[in-house]
């Protein structure tokens, strides 16, 4: 069994039409998981409500700025904007946003207390926000939120975000390369949006492992990268949980980037980050070809379950 965090509250973040990062996505996957052959085995789960979830203001205070919580807060109470040029927020965007971290914090808590893979399946996506500052498509730094919400449990000591989405996590590693108990991996596409994640950057504890891959990459170049590089640095850093900011934008498909990865390569990533622990959050960011997006969280998930 696997528990999918899932709400349709997720919908209510509104980008408008033709924006990549689509309310679409999220009920493409919806569809293909409940058409899966494994559907039996998906626990659906919905997030706890963000003002009935006592961790989430004091973990999202860890990853972002007063100033920066209140100006989505604003945005969004006035009736929407833009953070950048990609950037929309939707009147409810502030509350959604809100629900998708919950959703990262319900994730930890289920994994942790399964010692088993969980997905949530959340919008909007996080990997770029910064402290003080959002963009591409990103309101929230869910993954580094849910690392800081973990370091809070018993015998968690060390938490490690393994990022494939094909565009590098600037967010991420900015907000967690000063923690010691974080590490941060990134496979990104490079030269590429947002032109961060260079490969000599190492963290301020040399807790940061970028590996940019040229386009037109594909498994022939992830491959031994996975097995000489990722590898080794979870295994030297030995993590008590590993939380994936799983993008599907590195398939060929993808309008976004140009990386040609396939849907079922993502199910040899899931074999060898299994072989480091079980104890796996999936949380969605990027990923744009709903086909390809779709199919790749079904690679994703079926690995798990097999």
């Amino acid at each position: 069994m696997l528990p999918v965090i899932y709400s349709d509250e997720f919908l209510d973040h509104k980008t408008g039409n033709y924006h990549p990062e689509s309310p679409q996505r999220l009920t493409a996957i919806v569809n293909a998981l409940k058409q899966a052959h494994f559907a039996e085995k998906l626990i659906w789960r919905s997030p706890t409500p963000a003002s009935e979830n006592p961790a989430l203001m004091p973990m999202l205070a860890k990853a972002h700025t007063p100033d920066y919580i209140d100006k989505v807060h604003r945005i969004a109470f006035a009736g929407g904007g833009y953070l950048d040029g990609d950037t929309p927020i939707s009147p409810r965007s502030y509350d959604v946003a809100l629900l998708a971290v919950s959703a990262w914090l319900d994730g930890v808590d289920v994994v942790l207390s399964t010692e088993n893979p969980a997905f949530v399946l959340s919008r909007p996506p996080g990997h770029h926000a910064e402290s003080d500052m959002g963009m591409g498509f990103c309101l929230f730094s869910n993954a580094a939120i849910a690392a800081f919400h973990a370091l809070q449990k018993p015998g968690i000591n060390r938490v490690a975000i393994l990022d494939w989405d094909v565009h590098h996590g600037n967010g991420t590693q900015a907000i967690v390369e000063s923690e010691a108990q974080i590490a941060y991996c990134s496979l990104h596409q490079y030269p590429c949006y947002p032109g961060t994640g260079r490969a000599s950057e190492r963290g301020f504890h040399n807790n940061v492992l970028n590996l940019p891959v040229p386009p037109g990459s594909t498994m022939a170049v992830y491959q031994p990268l996975f097995e000489n590089k990722v590898l080794p640095f979870l295994a030297n850093f030995q993590a008590d949980l590993l939380i994936i900011s799983a993008g599907y934008d590195a398939n060929a498909a993808d309008p976004l980037a140009s990386v040609n990865l396939q849907p079922e390569d993502y199910g040899f990533f899931i074999n060898y980050c299994l072989g480091y622990t079980r104890k796996i959050l999936f949380g969605l960011e990027g990923g744009y070809d709903l086909p390809t997006l779709s199919q790749s969280v079904i690679a994703t998930i079926e690995r798990c379950l097999a």
